[in-house]
């Protein structure tokens, strides 16, 4: 076998029968009128045994044996084909596209074959370097990992993740990931190209094998950075090539490695995303603000190279003046105003309206809105700034006796409902509260009962609280009152007809004339034949009670009925009381005989 894969050395003998008819071949370079006729007829054109010369021939030629591997050397190359001589009497062909793996293949160069055919219908030598290393590859991709050899591999085409690559006739797996340190943007660069690979990762049983370039960099790069971790110094300024961006800041390559530059580096004024301030492969000056030798973790900057905005603001700038910014982030509790890059300002919610009515920021201004703003306070040292919209425009509250005065009655919008009062809006920045006992001269539960957000609503100027911003509202003082006709209406023990407006636990309440609610409690809502009146049913009441200061009246049916039947009862027993005064005095004066006609007389009235 290992004959067979020498090349074997041409160095033919010259037999002393060849050099005694070398004057018979030159026959075969003779002019036309020189050529020895009788000797070709006779087949003697070599002038000699023509079995002893092919025999010597043969000598020369290397033992070829089909299905075999054997080691060649290449002699020729085309865009389509490899010759390669193996050192048999023909040179074999082989299909160029087999060397796609090897772009440095050469003339000159020794290469493994393998035998298909010694001679096939055309005389050709068929040979395949394929082949011969699919029968050599397992073993070859098994001794380079074992040895931990980097290998050469074709890159064959793109598929889902990565890429397929020819490594000693195998198909092994490159991941995305390995393919380089950095993102890859474009795989098909490398398509059609050889590369270094390390093998990472072999499957014997399904026979997959994993390779990685990025392994043979990081290898190189892991001395590279830690020479220049070494030489690290905080605030030195570095070039470095934007690596990759991402949402939370920007990877530097500083030339064997990488730092990373945190959004909040970038600039002293609000961005968004990275982007905003720098791209892919563009090349910055940077500063090293801290690193971690041990953990090979760098920190950078990029606005630190920059004079901090808030040093060159304006000098003569002091609180009291307008600026004017755009709004570049709004929460609840207010609004930043940017009014130079880097320099902000807060607009309170409390400083966007003269409103005393509880809202958030967004009710005011959205991000992205230009406006103009009074500084309320400034701190350079802290670099610290505090704006107000609402200075910009006149304070409703300044005159506000002269434009609402105590009395004055008006028409408000209703802002707020809560469960004691309503706030009503009589302008811009002007708010009273109209309290739950000042919307109606009844007793209710709730405001909803008699307003809803965004009803019109008459009322009239109570009271102020400059100071505080507050005022008092009324409703039900531009109503009649109705308790001024309840005292003379229903004065204690007024019999009156009523209907039962609605039934609970405790007893019912009456609706009486004049939108007023009386109260009867269960025994004395107890009718005469003992049964209880359900929600609608009219029955005759009795004032019990009556507390204008507590809007308050009692009634009692029960007492209709009872007092009624106890007069007709004294009125019985007064008149028998009567009858049997007359009835003694009349014995006295009668005689025995009497006294049958007397005690008939008595039974009579008795059964009355």
């Amino acid at each position: 076998m290992e004959e067979n894969k020498t090349v074997a050395e041409v160095t033919p003998e010259v037999a002393p029968a060849v050099e005694e008819t070398k004057k018979s071949v030159l026959n075969a370079s003779v002019a036309p009128e020189n050529f020895d006729w009788d000797a070709f007829e006779n087949d003697d054109v070599y002038g000699g045994d023509v079995a002893q010369i092919a025999e010597q021939y043969n000598q020369t030629l290397s033992k070829v044996v089909e299905g075999e591997v054997v080691e060649g050397v290449v002699s020729a190359i085309s865009k389509r084909e490899v010759i390669v001589n193996i050192g048999y009497k023909s040179e074999g062909v082989i299909m160029a596209p087999e060397f796609r793996y090897n772009q440095d293949l050469k003339v000159g160069d020794k290469v493994e074959v393998f035998v298909e055919t010694t001679e096939d219908k055309k005389g050709q030598l068929i040979l395949s370097h394929k082949k011969a290393r699919q029968l050599r590859s397992w073993d070859m991709v098994n001794d380079a990992f074992n040895a931990n050899e980097i290998v050469k591999g074709y890159v064959k085409t793109r598929t889902k993740g990565g890429m397929i690559v020819d490594v000693f006739g195998i198909e092994a797996f490159l991941p995305g990931s390995q393919i380089d340190i950095k993102p890859i943007r474009d795989y098909d660069q490398f398509v059609d190209t050889t590369m270094d690979f390390k093998i990472v990762k072999i499957n014997q049983e399904f026979r997959n094998v994993v390779v990685s370039h990025k392994a043979l960099i990081e290898a190189e790069l892991e001395q590279q950075k830690s020479e220049i971790i070494g030489k690290l110094e905080k605030g030195q300024v570095l070039e470095g090539t934007v690596k990759n961006i991402t949402g939370y800041g920007v990877f530097v390559d500083l030339g064997g490695v990488d730092g990373l530059i945190h959004i909040t580096d970038l600039s002293w004024g609000r961005i968004n995303h990275p982007e905003e301030v720098v791209a892919l492969d563009q090349k910055i000056n940077v500063v090293i603000l801290d690193f971690d030798e041990s953990k090979k973790r760098i920190a950078l900057g990029l606005k630190q190279l920059c004079q901090h905005p808030w040093d060159a603001l304006d000098a003569n700038l002091k609180v009291g003046d307008k600026v004017k910014g755009k709004v570049v982030l709004i929460a609840d509790y207010g609004a930043f105003v940017e009014i130079e890059p880097g320099v902000e300002g807060l607009i309170h919610v409390s400083e966007m309206s003269w409103s005393p009515r509880l809202r958030i920021a967004s009710d005011f201004l959205k991000a992205g809105d230009e406006v103009e703003a009074q500084i309320l306070t400034l701190d350079r040292e802290e670099k610290k700034m505090s704006l107000g919209l609402k200075q910009l425009v006149a304070n409703p509250w300044e005159n506000i006796r002269e434009k609402y005065a105590v009395g004055s009655k008006h028409t408000a919008s209703v802002r707020n409902i809560t469960n004691f009062g309503v706030f009503a809006e009589l302008e811009e920045g002007i708010e009273g509260l109209v309290h739950i006992s000042d919307l109606s001269w009844n007793k209710i539960k709730h405001p909803s009962e008699l307003v809803a957000s965004g009803d019109a609503i008459e009322v009239v100027v109570l009271d102020f609280d400059e100071e505080n911003h507050k005022l008092s509202l009324g409703h039900k003082q531009l109503l009649p009152n109705p308790w001024d006709e309840v005292e003379a209406k229903y004065s204690v023990g007024t019999v009156v007809e009523a209907k039962v407006a609605s039934v609970n636990e405790k007893g019912a309440v009456i609706e009486l004339e004049g939108e007023v609610d009386a109260f009867c409690f269960n025994r004395d809502l107890v009718k005469e034949d003992g049964s209880m009146p359900a929600a609608g049913e009219t029955l005759t009441f009795k004032v019990t009670e009556l507390k204008r200061s507590a809007k308050k009246v009692t009634l009692s049916h029960a007492k209709t009925y009872a007092e009624v039947k106890a007069a007709q009862v004294a009125t019985e027993a007064d008149n028998t009381k009567k009858a049997v005064k007359k009835i003694n005095s009349n014995i006295e004066k009668t005689t025995l005989g009497d006294l049958d006609a007397l005690a008939a007389l008595k039974s009579q009235l008795e059964s009355k």
